[in-house]
């Protein structure tokens, strides 16, 4: 197969991750990055010894053959990105949440579709190794049919050191954590027909909310995701993501340290699922930066010309819509009954 070639747009926090993830798979290269700020796009350059920098989005899509475009930018900046990969036919890669609101989301999923070409939103959350483990299990039947379910993510990590700017959004956690965990609730039980939420601002000197409540109904699982930065607990493990799943035949627990418990009326099996480790990983986001390598692998599939990236902006744009139903029944108290599809 041909190798796929990729430019990365922004080099903050998270690009340089996302980078050494794309190095640990054959057949794709990095040949290109673009940041506002030249200087910062020249130093990760130096760092991972790609030529080809550039300060004008455009004037890189014009100068070089590419594939695809991997969009690490701020949320404000997604749509023009995708816009412009679009209009070149290029598949666009980008980080969620996909869009500041619904609205745009929705616009820029539409030009897509209208171009033909593909956006794939980076959600590598659900490719935790241990997340991956719990569905597992759910699909082979070992707790029998789900009724009901817990995610929690709840610390007191201080997120705001290393990116100060979530200090400064209006909307916060629901965006940013709840992104990813209420991705995960649909990757491990499907799509939503009624959430109900409510949110909460601890912490003084942010402006968004850092706790937030959804239960949501899928099916027949009632599932509650807990999200909070506000929390001091005995056993809390950033960036793990707890959870407790009960079935008509038993029940799985994923707690700290990676432990998956099934317990059946046979008693109780219990087994650690760590995820791999990675030299370039950052000791506190390890099991995060570990996810970036599958994901990457999925999306690298469906730029080879297999099977289609599970986080295609047509499934995807249904997590974004769970993500603003909970904005919507905060504000108004109400459940809200979200579209899908």
């Amino acid at each position: 197969m041909p190798t796929i070639r990729v430019a990365i747009f922004g080099c903050g926090f998270w690009s340089r991750f996302q980078l050494a993830a794309w190095r640990e798979l054959p057949g794709v290269e990095v040949v290109a990055l673009y940041n506002r700020t030249r200087s910062r796009a020249e130093a990760l350059a130096a760092a991972s010894g790609i030529a080809a920098v550039y300060n004008d989005a455009e004037a890189l899509l014009d100068a070089e053959a590419l594939d695809a475009v991997d969009i690490i930018t701020d949320v404000e900046s997604h749509s023009q990105f995708v816009r412009l990969a679009a209009e070149r036919g290029l598949t666009a890669i980008c980080q969620k949440p996909l869009a500041p609101t619904l609205e745009e989301a929705e616009a820029t999923l539409a030009v897509c579709r209208a171009a033909g070409t593909r956006l794939i939103v980076h959600e590598n959350w659900r490719w935790q190794t241990p997340l991956r483990e719990l569905k597992r299990q759910l699909d082979a039947g070992m707790i029998g049919a789900p009724f009901r379910a817990r995610l929690q993510f709840n610390s007191s990590f201080p997120v705001f050191a290393n990116q100060p700017f979530l200090a400064e959004l209006e909307q916060f956690i629901l965006t940013d954590v709840g992104s990813h965990v209420l991705d995960a609730a649909r990757f491990l039980f499907g799509d939503a027909q009624r959430l109900y939420c409510q949110t909460a601002r601890v912490n003084p000197t942010i402006r968004g909310e850092d706790v937030a409540t959804v239960v949501l109904q899928q099916g027949g699982v009632t599932t509650t995701c807990e999200l909070s930065y506000a929390s001091r607990l005995e056993h809390e493990r950033f960036p793990e993501t707890y959870a407790l799943i009960e079935g008509a035949e038993g029940s799985l627990e994923l707690g700290p340290d990676y432990w998956v418990r099934r317990t059946t009326a046979e008693g109780t099996c219990a087994r650690r699922v760590p995820p791999p480790r990675y030299a370039w990983a950052d000791p506190a986001y390890d099991l995060v930066h570990a996810s970036i390598v599958p994901c990457h692998a999925d999306i690298l599939r469906d730029l080879q010309g297999g099977a289609p990236a599970e986080t295609r902006g047509e499934d995807n744009i249904n997590t974004v819509r769970l993500v603003f139903a909970a904005y919507e029944s905060a504000r108004t108290g109400q459940s809200i009954v979200p579209r899908v599809g």
